[in-house]
């Protein structure tokens, strides 16, 4: 169902997505918006359990499309290197293809919502804090991964 990588001499193994994913703080997600169109936005996020989380407002443009069409991709790059005899960078960056969904369950949204204020916050004691403050007003978003590929580019 998902194309194969053209270059595939390029491809990352899947260790080292993962390791992307679990350390780079931010990436862009893309949906289908309104009118079909593709929307795309970026957003923090963890990987936790083989899954991808976010949070945000409980209203917008993301969760209609959310609540619209539940496949989305998510695209990572990590900050990239440059030696100091080239004018390129080389990066690594991953694509993950999934399903989109809104939780809803009080229990999965804090489990959620303790993955990123932990990736977050300089203490354990300061997402409690935010989450106890928040819960009620705050949307939590669960990407099921079905495909993940990942490049190493050379800029030029």
């Amino acid at each position: 169902m998902f194309r194969k990588m053209r270059r595939q001499k390029q491809e990352l193994p899947e260790d080292e997505c993962i390791d992307i994913l679990k350390n780079e703080p931010r990436g862009v997600l893309a949906l289908l918006g309104d009118n079909d169109y593709p929307y795309s936005l970026p957003m923090s996020h963890v990987y936790a359990d083989g899954k991808i989380y976010f949070h945000g407002a409980q209203t917008g443009h993301k969760n209609d499309a959310v609540q619209k069409h539940s496949k989305c991709s998510y695209c990572v790059m990590d900050e990239g290197v440059k030696t100091s005899d080239s004018w390129w960078y080389t990066f690594r960056s991953v694509i993950v293809f999934g399903q989109i969904k809104t939780l809803t369950d009080s229990d999965e949204k804090i489990r959620a919502l303790t993955f990123l204020g932990d990736k977050f916050f300089p203490t354990h004691e300061e997402t409690v804090d935010e989450i106890s403050r928040l819960l009620d007003r705050t949307e939590v978003f669960e990407i099921t991964i079905e495909h993940m590929t990942g490049k190493i580019v050379k800029e030029k």
